[in-house]
């Protein structure tokens, strides 16, 4: 059964979000940030570059573990968005038990930096982060029982929506100050975050999920 391997991935995710969050502590302290709005580093092109790397290296990671993980294509991505999803939610309660970051789950962070800034309350990602993990291990449940996830024309409109209105919610700061240098932007701060297009995307996203769900053959 695929599903047993879950316990495993979970214990890869503990560990990979215990490694991203020591990470960002020995960032914090190099660059003397202790309030990520309030403190802004110096810009480094090379480091920025270094960091877009780490960023894009950990999505890889995280697919790999789907695709060694599952045996159908199924398996493999719902064993990817539940590894994401457990190691966004305990990178930040890795934070918290490190440095007692973040105070409330409504406290602004840097969400990535590819292809631009984006920003949003710790809330918001972790949010959506649930949803993968659950839908991942969904699919993988499913596809042990033989069922296929198989999104008709609505869902895939519905994901496609909820994908796009979650992005401009994190990223509509960014957005709206382009054509802007990179240093530019690495300098912005967040403006209120927009909860209506979010709260919009991610329940697109959910009926999606739920609506994709097709008996066995």
């Amino acid at each position: 059964m695929q599903a047993r391997r879950l316990g495993w991935v979970t214990l890869f995710a503990v560990a990979m979000a215990y490694l991203e969050a020591v990470v960002v502590v020995y960032l914090r302290r190099i660059y003397g940030i202790t309030d990520l709005v309030r403190d802004v580093a110096a810009y480094d092109s090379r480091l920025a570059a270094l960091e877009a790397g780490r960023e894009a290296a950990t999505l890889v990671m995280l697919l790999a573990v789907g695709l060694v993980a599952g045996r159908s294509p199924q398996a493999r991505l719902g064993f990817a968005l539940f590894a994401f999803g457990l190691w966004d939610i305990l990178y930040y309660a890795w934070l918290r038990v490190l440095i007692g970051w973040p105070a409330t789950l409504l406290d602004q962070d840097i969400l990535f930096l590819v292809p631009l800034p984006w920003w949003g309350p710790v809330l918001a990602p972790i949010l959506i982060a649930a949803l993968a993990a659950v839908g991942g291990a969904f699919a993988v449940v499913l596809d042990d029982r033989g069922r296929a996830l198989r999104p008709g024309p609505a869902a895939w409109c519905a994901l496609s929506a909820g994908i796009l209105a979650a992005l401009y919610a994190f990223m509509g700061d960014a957005l709206r100050a382009l054509p802007a240098d990179p240093e530019t932007l690495s300098r912005m701060r967040p403006t209120a975050f927009n909860w209506p297009v979010y709260s919009a995307g991610l329940l697109a996203m959910a009926v999606a999920l739920w609506t994709s769900r097709r008996p066995a053959r």
